[in-house]
This record gives structure tokens, sequence and C-alpha cells, in this order.
């Protein structure tokens, strides 16, 4: 090979060498770029995320001096939801706390639900209103205010409501179904052991024992026994003397009213401007944590494609 002809492969080499070299550098910049603008996207979903879930902006910014505080009750009060005792009671205690508070606002559109959180919370605001003399609490009414959701109410200053509001079920219930006969019809043998005379305590798979009857009414009756002291206790003289308020029925925010169950009509926004004179709202209304809207979110995230990943293998 002579020397034009190693030059020749040299410069092909070397013209090589630089065109892979410049590929290389631009996918590399492509790469760089593709990573930035994902972190950018990610980041303006995070925080679009953040907004929207009320973890930036809660509405606790202080704007005012004063304001109203607002907590929301909504749905049905459970151990384990967003009523639970332990997470109302802690925003009221935030409420209460808060040096700008002048009045707290209990926003309820509850049908009820169980009766110990629910005494729980009652017994948390009558501590409370006893702590803190010169803040009063209002509940204020949305749709409806009934069993569990009332009992919680009657420890509130006054109660507003909107006259159709659905007021009151003062009662209790023990609901069940009754399944006797249904697996011998169906040739199923249903094998039950216990050990005490009523462990099977309203079994539905077995014929009603009337001992256990009267038991079950004797706990009801006292259940509801609490509730009415709970409510004469909470609404005092305003109560008017009608044996039916405590038959579990429920009445519009009109009649409600006239029985003494409420006091007066008006909105969250009407307690805070003309009754409590802050009509700024502050929201203390319990919401879910980071780490409970991420699982969530996850495991909605996995199920999904768990199930495209199915749909898509058959």
């Amino acid at each position: 090979m002579n020397e034009s002809d190693i030059k020749k492969d040299n410069w092909e080499r070397h013209l090589l060498e630089d065109l892979a070299l410049a590929s290389l550098n631009e996918h590399r910049r492509a790469r760089r770029w593709g990573i930035f603008f994902k972190l950018i996207t990610f980041l303006y979903l995070f925080v679009l995320l953040f907004f929207a879930l009320g973890w930036i902006d809660d509405g606790k910014v202080r704007l005012a001096d004063k304001h109203s505080a607002l907590i929301d009750l909504r749905g049905t009060i459970t151990a384990d939801g967003m009523n639970s005792a332990d997470k109302i009671n802690s925003s009221l205690r935030s409420a209460f706390q808060d040096k700008n508070t002048r009045g707290v606002i209990l926003r309820i559109n509850s049908p009820g639900g169980s009766p110990v959180q629910a005494g729980h919370i009652n017994d948390e605001i009558r501590r409370l209103r006893v702590k803190y003399p010169d803040i009063p609490l209002y509940a204020v009414v949305g749709d409806i205010c009934a069993s569990g959701g009332y009992y919680i109410a009657a420890a509130a200053d006054k109660i507003f409501v909107d006259k159709a509001s659905l007021i009151g079920s003062i009662g209790v219930l023990m609901d069940s179904f009754g399944f006797t006969g249904t697996l011998e019809k169906l040739g199923i043998e249903r094998r039950l052991l216990t050990a005490g005379d009523n462990k099977s305590f309203l079994d539905p798979f077995s014929p009603l024992d009337p001992t256990q009857i009267d038991h079950a009414t004797k706990l009801l009756r006292e259940v509801h026994e609490q509730f009415i002291q709970v409510v004469k206790e909470g609404r005092g003289d305003r109560l008017k003397n009608n044996p039916d308020i405590f038959s579990g029925i429920v009445w519009t925010g009109q009649k409600s009213i006239d029985l003494g169950l409420a006091d007066a009509m008006g909105s969250a926004e009407y307690v805070a401007r003309e009754i409590i004179k802050a009509e700024t709202l502050t929201d203390f209304t319990p919401r879910e944590g980071f780490s409970d809207v991420f699982s969530k979110r996850f495991s909605q995230i996995i199920s999904n494609l768990v199930f495209d990943a199915k749909w898509t293998i058959y």
C-alpha cells in the first residue's frame, strides 16, 4: 500500500470517528434535554397536585386579623374515615387554638353513623366551649343532619338550617337479614359451633330467639335514651314538649325551628358575616395526608396496569 492509499485510509477513519463522536454527542444532548423536560413536566404536575389537594393553599392563609373557622363534616361518621372523631376533634382543637379565630362553624351534611364517634365529637365540642368561652361554635346544616349528625350538632351554641334541610332522626336502629330455610332450599348444610348460649346472637341463618330480641331491644332503648339526654342537655329549654321529636322521624328546616331542634335560617357565609362578625372563612376541615393519597393513587395505577396487562395478554 503506497503513501497516498495510507493517507486516504486515515482520512476516512478520522471522518468516521468524527461522525460517530458527533452522533454520540448529539444523543447525549438529546438525552439531557429529555431528562430536563421530564423533570420540568413532573415538577409542574406535582405543583398542580399540591394545589388541587389543598396541601399548599389549604385556606389557612392569614389575610385578616380575624376570621371564622370552618370545618366541614360531610358523609357518614365512621371510625376510619375523614369524619372520625380523631380527625374532626383535631380540626376543632386547631380552630379554637388559632389566635385569629373569632368563631367556629361546623358545617354538617351527614345522615349519621357511629354513635360512639358522634359521642366523642360531642364531648370534645362541649369541652372546647368551656375552655374557650369567648369563641362560639355554630352548627350549619346542609342537606341533612340526622341521627349521629344531629348528635354532634346538639353540642353547638346554635344550629342554623336551610328551610329544605332535613333534621332529626333521633333514634337508634339495628338491622339485619333473615335467611332461615334458605340454605336448606339450596342444599347447603351450615355447621355452627358456639361456646356460650348467646354467642350466635341474632344469627341471620337461625330462627329468631325471643330472649335475644328482648336483649337487643333493651340495648337499643339504652342507647336511644343516651341520645335523648344529649339532645336535651344541648338544646335545653329551646326544645318544645313534643314526644314526636324523639320518635326517629326527620323534619324540614323550618319545622325543626318550630320544634326547637334548630335556631334560625342561615348559611356558613351568613353566620360568619352576620353572627360572628368575621366574614373571612378559614378552612380547618381535615384533609387526607400525602401518604394516604399517594398510596391510593399508586394502588389505582398498579391496578390499571395489571388490568391493561391482562387484556393485552389475552
